[in-house]
């Protein structure tokens, strides 16, 4: 039913300037604004939509994941933008740049300034 429907992906802000700021500015993504919030524009033809939540609660699972083809140079131009990558130490660990390497693709993860959980990946399996 849906083969040739186009679809996108969305998740609520508590603060649409904080995010504009962060998604354009920290991330370097093209980002439209409407009267009912942002539109992503990553690479491809999918778009992200985020909107405005007052009761915003951030997820606790990963809402955004971009490819990359290095990850350490990904997160090392991250870092210099401010971006903070998340360290875990249990049945996930990530090294100290904060760098998941543990079989399937090598994965950090990092937060919006809203605190949804977003990651840049790269498929190790060549």
């Amino acid at each position: 039913m849906f083969k040739t429907n186009k679809a996108f992906s969305s998740f609520s802000v508590d603060d649409l300037p904080k995010a504009k700021d962060f998604y354009s500015r920290a991330l370097g993504l093209k980002v439209s604004e409407s009267a009912e919030g942002l539109e992503l524009h990553p690479a491809g033809d999918a778009g992200v939509f985020i909107y405005p939540k007052p009761n915003h609660k951030p997820a606790t699972f990963t809402v955004l994941n971009f490819l990359v083809d290095d990850i350490e140079k990904a997160v090392d131009e991250l870092k210099k933008t401010g971006v903070r990558f998340e360290k875990y130490d249990g049945e996930i660990k990530t090294d100290d740049k904060g760098i998941h390497r543990d079989g399937g693709p090598s994965i950090a993860w990092f937060k919006d300034p809203a605190g949804n959980i977003l990651s840049v990946l790269q498929n190790d399996q060549h």
